[in-house]
């Protein structure tokens, strides 16, 4: 809720839990923004939750801001994702991407989880931050992304390149990350310029969608650190 704040998100209303002292700083910070705060109890905020834990607080909205593909401020990380559908994977890939430098996050219109309450609190207020684009077609997207001069890198399982050995990461990149369970589809595995995996020992077949986010996002944030070889 500060993060959101702190972005100049707009709100409608900010309901705080009655005789929670803790919650004053944030409730001036809401007020000094011209949002109403009103106080309720902690049944009420429950309903208004929906089902998401809370702290005693709840921000009221008319609807996530996102933007057109073309809206998006020009950037050298992006991260595309192809299918997510759970939104703590979602809330916690935007909260690395966030954190790793990246510029916007591409989400699908179709079969794939929006921006809810569950995934804001997962992002910890870094999609509050971040410009998310709803496209209508991921393929397209990234052949607009690839006009503006960025390549494309997907992460697959089964792929021979692994994530440490792609040059492509060196450059202007957007990094695209597949669903859950089956990763990425068909038609965008066949657009990327690259698919990379994630060098792994243990048994298991593959990562969570977001751990794999974080490693090959902050796979780009140590080779822009380190500088040319």
């Amino acid at each position: 809720m500060f993060e959101a704040l702190r972005a100049g998100r707009r709100m409608t209303e900010v309901v705080v839990e009655a005789g929670n002292r803790e919650l004053d700083g944030l409730s001036q910070g809401a007020e000094a923004a011209h949002i109403p705060v009103r106080r309720t109890t902690r049944d009420e905020l429950d309903t208004l939750a929906h089902g998401v834990r809370h702290q005693g607080v709840v921000a009221l909205a008319r609807g996530f801001p996102y933007r057109a593909l073309d809206e998006i401020t020009p950037t050298d990380l992006v991260v595309v994702l192809d299918g997510v559908t759970d939104p703590q994977n979602l809330g916690a890939i935007a909260r690395s991407a966030l954190q790793a430098g990246a510029g916007a996050l591409v989400l699908p219109k179709r079969r794939s989880v929006g921006v809810g309450p569950a995934a804001e609190k997962a992002s910890a207020g870094a999609l509050s931050w971040l410009q998310v684009a709803l496209v209508p077609n991921l393929v397209r997207a990234l052949a607009d992304l690839a006009e503006q001069g960025m390549w494309s890198v997907g992460l697959d399982r089964d792929a021979p390149e692994t994530l440490w050995q792609c040059a492509l990461l060196d450059e202007r990149v957007v990094v695209v990350i597949g669903a859950e369970g089956r990763g990425l589809s068909r038609l965008v595995r066949e657009r990327v310029d690259a698919l990379v995996s994630v060098p792994m020992r243990g048994p298991l077949g593959s990562l969570n969608a977001g751990v794999a986010a974080a490693l090959a996002l902050f796979e780009v944030v140590r080779r822009r650190a380190a500088g040319p070889a």
